[in-house]
């Protein structure tokens, strides 16, 4: 079973620093002068990033991560308070960037340190595995700034649930890492410089996992989330004999009874 190499996506920007490093993309959000802030560049920038790697089964995993210790303190707030928020142009739409990572089709990390606020907040609450320093201040400012978590609410109430984040919406106030486990915004939680080993162990897991595999749990994962059991039961039992007939399952249920790892445990062969 061979995994092509050619990776069709655009590797410069503006706002971002992207790298790929075998299975796993890295995007590591880069305007340190602003703590990372999201401008509408970098969100458009990211929209481009999720879109284009969705069909793209060598890449397993996409780290998202904020240059000089800080993951994203929020929107641009001079950017915002000079310019409407677009809301239909899906370019450079928060909602749509917000989406097109919930759904992207890899696992979506999230290396939180320093500050995840306001957009920052909303962009781990679409992660699959978010992890968290101890250290880490997590927070929904806006009220505090008269203005309101418009776009990232339904991704913060989805996370979080309605009691929890109406409280944290209407008070701003800030939390750590720990925090953020016990709400369960972070799935795990590390000191500072354990941050890298963390990330480590989060990706040897993953390279045991069948990267078609991942795409199409992902998609079910959505598709009967809030659903009634007798609307997905065809859905569901449709996509299992489609996996189970397919190249990926029939090496890895080969693999498991030679007892020897599967071929996508090695995507640098």
């Amino acid at each position: 079973m061979a995994y092509k190499k050619d990776i069709c996506v655009q590797t410069t920007f503006e706002t971002l620093i992207f790298e790929i490093n075998n299975f796993a993309a890295t995007v590591t959000l880069n305007r340190p002068e602003t703590k990372n802030a999201m401008n509408f560049k970098m969100v458009a920038e990211l929209y481009s990033i999720f879109t284009s790697l969705r069909e793209n089964r060598d890449i397993r995993a996409i780290v998202l991560r904020g240059a000089n210790g800080t993951f994203c303190s929020g929107g641009d707030i001079k950017e915002m308070r000079e310019n409407t928020v677009p809301a239909h142009d899906s370019g450079v739409n928060l909602d749509a960037m917000l989406r097109a990572c919930n759904t992207a089709s890899q696992v979506i990390i999230a290396c939180i340190e320093g500050a995840a606020l306001g957009g920052g907040f909303g962009l781990a609450c679409v992660s699959d595995i978010a992890i968290a320093s101890t250290t880490a201040q997590f927070g929904l400012p806006e009220v505090r700034l008269g203005i309101a978590p418009a776009f990232i609410s339904p991704f913060v109430i989805d996370r979080l649930g309605f009691t929890r984040a109406r409280e944290l919406m209407l008070t701003g106030r800030r939390f750590n890492g720990i925090e953020a486990q016990h709400y369960g915004i972070a799935h795990v939680v590390c000191a500072p410089e354990d941050m890298e080993k963390t990330l480590q162990e989060q990706l040897d897991m993953l390279r045991q996992c069948a990267p078609g595999a991942i795409a199409a749990i992902k998609e079910l994962l959505f598709a009967v989330n809030g659903q009634p059991l007798d609307a997905t039961v065809a859905y569901r039992a449709n996509l299992l004999n489609t996996l189970r007939a397919g190249v990926e399952a029939q090496e890895g249920m080969l693999s498991f009874v030679q007892k020897r790892p599967p071929q996508w445990s090695n995507p640098t062969e």
